[in-house]
């Protein structure tokens, strides 16, 4: 089934409503392997009906409604729901449509209401390395690893349940609630219709109060015969009042039990809060759980890349020290060389090396550094002293050669390319030798 260019239909849902254990994922791996199809295993529970308009999506780990999949699927609908074999189906995500980062995502079946029916666990899209295969050690970790995922799940289904359980609850609550409001609006209509029938009925007993007061006034020759009159309207009038009171005495009653239906809404209102209180703490501990989980993969990605870090260090001062232990030995046959040299000018000039009158400059005299089995110091000390002044030809010998050593303490030769750099371009010489080394 290839992807279609009509949208699936969705809504703006939110978790709290969603119901992930109708619907189960089966074979769900940890990671795929990018450039290929990805076949997604599921299977229905024994409640739940499919229907036409149901779709399945990829979802990066983190959504908050259904709007936010990344690609999706259509769902076939089975032709028997009773066959058990019709409960285990499955779709093909082309991998044309698959995310191409290595972020976390998962499967969500989604039904035409827009209401999420079950969700797997999450997985990524990147290839198999040797970090992946490093990361199981033992199959005693493998065993403890799945035991604990176990528990966490049985966990999560729990703290579902309840919520369900929760919700439900709530709904039944808010019914209830309802219905007393109605009764209440009821009750204060029927409250309104006996006020205003009481005052009319007053007014109308004040209106004809009056005119027989005026009659009485008017005909006052008549007093005995309309007396009789007025102790039955007397009498009529009573009963009347008795019957306010009781109106009245009803309506006392009404309103009790409005203040006492208040009361409970009170009660409702408060058990509702404490319960929206726990669900929020049982949500804060699953995120934390889910923090402490990603807090402890990210540690051990630091502690791999410090351990590449040293090793990258440590095979670096294994090649400065290599290349140094070379300019060494280098140096130390330019000495024997100039050793050589130094005798083999004696000879010329018909001197001999034990009957020359000078003394070998001491450390204390000469200064640090100075090599006492050289004829006239350390030529690489940047200074050299003569006892005596030689003449004749081997002047300009002595001198060519001691400039060429004063030369050659000036520079940096590199022990592999023999390239020279100036003493004062020392970095630059480092950086050379350690070239070579890559």
């Amino acid at each position: 089934m290839e992807k279609t260019i009509e949208d699936p239909p969705t809504s703006a849902v939110l978790l709290d409503h969603c119901h992930f254990s109708q619907v189960i994922f089966n074979s769900v791996e940890k990671f795929y392997i990018p450039g290929g199809d990805v076949t997604c295993r599921y299977t229905f529970t024994q409640n739940f009906i499919p229907r036409q308009k149901d779709w399945i999506g990829i979802f990066r780990v983190g959504w908050k409604t259904v709007r936010e999949y990344y690609t999706f699927m259509w769902v076939t609908l089975p032709i028997d729901l009773n066959n058990k074999s019709a409960k285990q189906q499955e779709v093909q995500f082309k991998a044309y449509y698959l995310p191409k980062d290595d972020e976390y995502y998962q499967f969500c079946y989604v039904d035409q209401d827009g209401v999420v029916r079950g969700a797997s666990i999450p997985f990524q899209f990147r290839p198999e390395n040797e970090e992946d295969i490093l990361v199981v050690t033992t199959q005693g970790e493998v065993e403890e690893i799945e035991q604990h995922n176990k528990e966490l799940c049985k966990e999560n289904q729990e703290l579902k349940d309840s919520c369900v359980s929760l919700q439900k609850q709530n709904s039944d609550m808010q019914a209830e609630l309802q219905k007393k409001q109605e009764e209440l609006e009821t009750l204060q209509s029927i409250n309104k219709k006996l006020e205003l029938k009481v005052k009319e009925q007053k007014d109308y007993w004040e209106t004809e109060l009056l005119q027989l007061k005026e009659q009485n006034q008017k005909m006052s020759s008549e007093n005995e015969k309309m007396g009789i009159r007025v102790d039955q309207l007397q009498a009529q009038l009573s009963t009347q009042e008795k019957e306010m009171e009781k109106l009245v005495q009803g309506d006392q009653d009404k309103t009790e039990q409005l203040e006492h239906l208040k009361k409970e809404n009170g009660h409702l209102f408060l058990s509702l809060t404490e319960q929206r209180k726990d669900q929020k703490k049982l949500e804060q501990t699953v995120e934390e759980m889910k923090q402490n989980e990603t807090t402890a993969m990210k540690k051990q990605q630091e502690l791999m890349d410090e351990n590449f870090d040293l090793s990258r260090r440590l095979s670096e001062k294994k090649m400065i020290y290599n290349a140094l232990q070379r300019e060494k030995e280098r140096l130390e046959g330019e000495n024997d060389l100039l050793k050589r040299e130094n005798s083999r000018l004696l000879s010329y000039m018909g001197l001999d090396f034990n009957s020359l009158p000078y003394q070998v400059p001491t450390s204390d005299e000469g200064g640090a550094g100075q090599n006492p089995g050289l004829v006239y110091g350390n030529p690489y000390s940047g200074k050299t002293t003569f006892p005596f002044q030689l003449e004749g030809p081997s002047d300009d010998i002595c001198d060519h050669t001691l400039e060429q050593q004063r030369m050659q303490a000036l520079c940096l030769n590199c022990p592999i390319c023999d390239k020279i750099f100036p003493a004062t371009e020392k970095q630059i010489f480092e950086d050379h030798v350690f070239c070579h080394s890559l």
